[in-house]
């Protein structure tokens, strides 16, 4: 058995920057778990004639309706919005975006060019998502989640220049590796280590730091060799490589390089990684082509109750203003939490408590076409994701149409915590002209190449009202199991009601679980 000292060395040296207790934090809170998936539910018996009306038209009441239908029930779907796929949204051009409060905007992009505002990227692990899409006929593509050779930025480091992915990653594990090695040889280690341990490690952060004979971490042809050149290898009689300069020790350490590099230790954010081929709402068009004939758009519920015998639900037409009555023998709500709260809902004290208790993020998503793929020719970056820690906080690369010409869209911005409600304060032109500030740190282009651009902030959906569910470890301990509890006659189901929150494959395994526990529950009754 390794001891408790060891165990937290090796720890601390495959995870360079703590990530394991950011990952147990993050799956506490919600964000972060294994999918469970491993098939389609079993639900046989139904008995005929049994109704289940479903709220809400994302994933997670689509695959309710699927697999309900499925198996022998009469199934009803409601939608708020004139479309289906809920958060499961992509922007082209010729749409608009309407908020709460701010101008309609009217999406410029070019043909083929898109973004999306919701989920963008699929992890290998999530299973049930990836078993549906497989079902449904929707094709994945790579979605370059790391490139070595985008940028990391802070501007209290390095002067505020923006640095290569790679140069910091391989400067950070050799100075680490250097600083170990000398503790090594101070004997600092020699209760927690033997001497073969010590060797052992010893060599191995030699390998591992790319240190020379004496240990030390310092520019070489073979730094040069991970970090890149600077005078790349060339042919001829001068041909010879120039190995590049080593970054500053001191700043190598502040939180937002090592953060930014830990960011993809993160088990769901590890390749391979996917995205729909032609926008993420293809998953949502492919899940709507199984059950479109269930759904009735422009359905906006106003009151949920329930009795012994069944539900009631009311809910107005949002363009005609009629105000129609449905029921049915149960029901699965897949509506956030954040509007639901706001809905007169019959269910018990608790689980009304625990609708009210979580909140919802803020966050913001810019798509920004610019008239040339610079980010390619200028800067060699295929993919991938840029970080700082400025208010916009990630600029990711397009993963599709690689060497094209013409104009094409990045993601210019991935707000998080108050930068999201900040910038949601602005109008959609004021947001954009903050992306284009901040972007042009990382890419002086920005200004002369850009053409238009779109700015989603989440808070301001009228029909979700902040981008997912925040969960802290209070309040899941307080509040989870009345939440995701059938409730009489009411079960509740999606991201927020897993333990894989702001990811789709939370809302699916949600979705699931709720429509067995249904199921029981109905031939029980």
């Amino acid at each position: 058995m390794v001891s408790s000292t060891r165990r937290q060395l090796l720890t601390a040296l495959g995870l360079a920057g703590g990530t394991a207790a950011l990952y147990q934090a993050m799956t506490v809170m919600g964000y972060a778990a294994d999918s469970r998936f491993t098939g389609p539910p079993v639900l046989s018996g139904a008995r005929k004639g049994t109704k289940v009306l479903v709220l809400g038209a994302g994933l997670a009441g689509m695959l309710a309706a699927y697999e309900l239908r499925k198996a022998g029930y009469s199934v009803r779907v409601l939608e708020y919005q004139n479309r289906t796929g809920g958060r499961n949204w992509t922007l082209r051009g010729g749409d608009r975006v309407v908020e709460m409060g701010t101008p309609v905007q009217k999406v410029e992009f070019a043909p083929g060019n898109y973004i999306n505002p919701g989920p963008w990227r699929i992890p290998y692990h999530h299973r049930a998502l990836l078993h549906y899409c497989k079902q449904f006929g929707v094709a994945l593509e790579p979605f370059i989640q790391l490139n070595y050779n985008a940028f990391v930025h802070s501007p209290d480091a390095f002067g505020g220049k923006p640095m290569r992915y790679r140069d910091v990653a391989c400067d950070f594990t050799g100075v680490v590796a250097e600083l170990l090695a000398k503790s090594i040889d101070g004997h600092t280690l020699d209760q927690e280590l033997t001497q073969e341990d010590r060797m052992q490690l010893k060599e191995a952060m030699r390998g591992w730091g790319l240190l020379d004979e004496d240990f030390r971490y310092k520019s070489s042809v073979h730094t040069s060799t991970r970090r890149g050149w600077e005078k790349r290898p060339g042919g001829g009689p001068d041909g010879a490589p120039v190995p590049s300069q080593l970054l500053d020790r001191h700043d190598l350490f502040r939180p937002a390089m090592w953060q930014s590099l830990a960011a993809f230790m993160n088990y769901e954010m590890q390749t391979t990684m996917f995205q729909p081929t032609g926008g993420v709402d293809m998953i949502g068009k492919g899940f709507a082509k199984q059950v479109s004939d269930l759904i009735t758009m422009n359905a906006r519920v106003s009151r949920i109750a329930q009795d012994d015998h069944g539900v009631r639900v009311t809910w107005e037409h949002t363009g005609t203003g009629k105000v129609s009555e449905e029921t049915a023998d149960w029901c699965v709500c897949t509506i956030p939490l954040s509007v639901l709260s706001q809905i007169d809902i019959q269910v018990s004290p608790g689980m009304k408590a625990a609708i009210g208790a979580v909140p919802y993020t803020s966050h913001i998503k810019m798509g920004l076409e610019f008239k040339r793929r610079f980010w390619e020719q200028d800067d060699d970056i295929y993919g991938g994701i840029s970080f700082t820690n400025q208010e916009i906080s990630q600029v990711s690369y397009p993963s599709y149409g690689f060497q094209s010409s013409g104009p094409a869209v990045l993601l210019g911005a991935y707000t998080k915590s108050m930068a999201g409600l900040d910038i949601a304060g602005m109008t959609p032109a004021e947001r954009i002209e903050v992306g284009l500030a901040q972007g042009s740190v990382l890419h002086p282009q920005y200004r002369k190449e850009f053409s238009n651009g779109v700015a989603v902030a989440w808070s301001r959906m009228p029909w979700s009202l902040g981008c997912c569910a925040i969960w802290s470890a209070e309040t899941r301990k307080q509040h989870y199991r009345n939440l995701t509890e059938i409730d009489g006659r009411v079960v509740l189901a999606g991201e927020h009601a897993s333990y894989l929150g702001c990811w789709q494959e939370g809302a699916l395994l949600s979705s699931l679980d709720a429509i067995k526990r249904l199921h029981k529950r109905a031939q029980e009754a």
